[in-house]
Formats: C-alpha cells, structure tokens, sequence
C-alpha cells in the first residue's frame, strides 16, 4: 500500500507560502504587518494540520491513536481567537495582515489540486 503524500505537501506549499506572504508584507507594509501575516499564516497551518490528525486518527486501523485531538479540533478556534484578540487588541496590528494569513492553507490546497489536475495522467 503506497502512503498519499498529500497532506505533506500541502504543509510544504503553505509553509513556502508564509515566508513568500511574510516576506512581501514586510516590503510592503513593514515588520508589524508582516509579523500579523506570518501569525495568521502559522495558526492556518497549525489549524490544518489539526485537521489532518483527527482525520488520520479516525483511519480504521491506523497507527496514530486518536488521543486528545477531537477535543483539541474544537478548542482549536477559541486559541485562533484568543491569538488574533492579542495581536490585534494589544499589539495593535491591523486585521487585514492577520485574516489574510489565515488563508494561507485554502491557498496551499488549491494549489494542490491544481498540481494534482496537471501532474495525474
């Protein structure tokens, strides 16, 4: 049985995503800005990968046990919105850097479709 790499790469193209996001913010609309994207670009890819555990843990016979993940899953957006409170509230950064980080796993799995339509034969 082969394993999907999926997953995998989706992380790989989010990650690659913040630094070029993080990157482009920073030249753009300077450090606090871009440290807002690369927050909300780290809290959509840890929300992903959440994701992917409680999906790997629900796998009939799989090797990962299902633990705490269906508990953490839903405790996953009070830390989202705990996290954007601090950084909007208290560090004073504008929301736009931070929502727009937040996509950053919508467009990795975009991108992954478009890679898996182009590359399957």
């Amino acid at each position: 049985m082969t394993q999907d790499r999926t997953p995998a790469r989706i992380m790989r193209i989010g990650m690659t995503l913040s630094v070029a996001g993080t990157i482009y913010v920073f030249a753009t609309l300077g450090p606090r800005m871009a440290a807002g994207f690369l927050t909300g670009a780290g809290l959509s890819l840890f929300s992903f990968h959440t994701l992917r555990r409680l999906g790997e843990g629900l796998e009939p016979g799989a090797g990962t046990p299902f633990r705490g993940s269906a508990v953490f899953f839903t405790l996953r957006y009070l830390i989202i919105g705990a996290a954007a409170y601090v950084i909007v509230k208290i560090l004073e950064i504008s929301v736009m850097p931070v929502l727009a980080g937040l996509f950053v796993s919508a467009a990795a799995v975009l991108i992954e479709i478009l890679y898996e339509l182009v590359s399957s034969k």
